[in-house]
């Protein structure tokens, strides 16, 4: 399944199910038990999405600097991350709602 992020301002930002997902339930719009299938981020919740996307991301880049640094002091070998961090995934989603926001314009998806 794809999630197809749209907006009247913007291009589509597409995602895999389990990236979309994820930042759906960094945003609050989804959680574990519950997909979110459709839905819809208003502009007034978007500073509070931004917000809680780069909390996210700056969580795991400490995570990931403090793996490193456990490695490095253990002299063991550098830890695997995943190829593509948080901080990319989230690029498209958080220029989309930057722009809608400053055009008080809606993101939908599945709709």
């Amino acid at each position: 399944m794809l999630y197809k992020f749209k907006s009247k301002v913007t291009g589509d930002v597409i995602m895999l199910q389990p990236n979309g997902e994820r930042l759906l339930e960094i945003i609050g719009k989804r959680n574990a038990n519950e997909p979110a299938v459709k839905g819809i981020l208003l502009p007034e919740h978007m500073p509070r999405a931004l917000a809680a996307i780069d909390a996210a991301i700056a969580q795991e880049e400490q995570t990931r600097r403090e793996a490193i640094e456990q490695a490095r002091q253990e002299h063991a070998a550098s830890p695997r991350f995943e190829a593509i961090s948080l901080r990319q995934r989230a690029l498209p989603l958080m220029e989309m709602i930057r722009q809608c926001l400053r055009a008080d314009q809606a993101i939908t998806w599945g709709v």
